[in-house]
């Protein structure tokens, strides 16, 4: 693809937690659910806006381990949204130079919805022009609570000194160890918190936090963000010379 409109000195991986979606769809007198399946549709324009927008990973927000104290109805309606989500669009990302992992604790989840995301993982494992990640169950509390029970079972088993645990070892451990850490991290609908999202990868990420809810949320305004990211000087700590 062309690189036509992308930001001198964008991001390369954007995080984005998806907000607004029940809003939106109660703003138009609609069910909550009317406004995810919104979502679900934008979800693949920003995914198609990103190599134009020289944005290599993007990592989604789309079910956090806060989200089961939802109502049965739309927990149930949102697990049926990803099976049906993946069952879609499994050949445009394939076809699309998508590659596809999913994030978070997958033992809660139905097993046909896990089978759905070890499927999808397997056969765009070859793709390279984008790398999407799909944070489902997933919170950053818990995510570092199992990297750390996973590195203290090698401390106990002898395969790693307790001298030699430091911030570089945990994140071997993370759901992330493959990824880049964010550049940039975008929440819609106008909330300014992190809601336990990417913890310890977005220690230096830079934040943005808009008004626009998720479903509208085009590829335009996604540009504009962008080109906003490319302005700000990222220091990690140290003083400019």
């Amino acid at each position: 693809m062309a690189d036509k409109g992308k930001p001198a000195g964008g991001p390369t991986h954007v995080a984005i937690i998806m907000d607004g979606n029940g809003r939106w769809a109660q703003s138009r007198g609609k069910p909550r659910l009317f406004g995810h399946r919104a979502g679900a549709r934008r979800v693949r324009q920003i995914v198609e806006a990103c190599p134009d927008l020289g944005v290599k990973y993007l990592t989604i927000f789309a079910f956090s381990t806060e989200n089961w104290k939802r109502t049965q109805a739309e927990v149930s309606g949102l697990m049926l949204l990803f099976r049906r989500y993946i069952q879609k669009e499994t050949q445009a990302l394939v076809d699309n130079g998508i590659r596809v992992r999913f994030i978070g604790d997958r033992v809660k989840l139905d097993k046909k919805l896990v089978g759905l995301m070890d499927e999808l993982e397997r056969v765009t494992a070859h793709n390279e022009l984008v790398n999407m990640t799909v944070a489902l169950n997933y919170g950053g509390r818990d995510e570092v609570a199992r990297a750390t029970k996973r590195l203290a079972e090698e401390v106990a088993a002898g395969r790693l000194k307790p001298e030699d645990v430091d911030e570089e070892t945990l994140p071997h451990f993370l759901d992330t160890c493959v990824l880049p850490d964010p550049d940039l991290v975008i929440r819609t609908s106008g909330e300014a918190r992190v809601s336990n999202f990417l913890l310890w990868q977005s220690a230096y990420s830079e934040y943005e936090f808009i008004d626009t809810l998720w479903p509208d949320f085009t590829p335009d305004i996604f540009a504009e963000v962008l080109a906003k990211y490319g302005t700000r000087e990222r220091r990690f700590g140290a003083v400019p010379v």
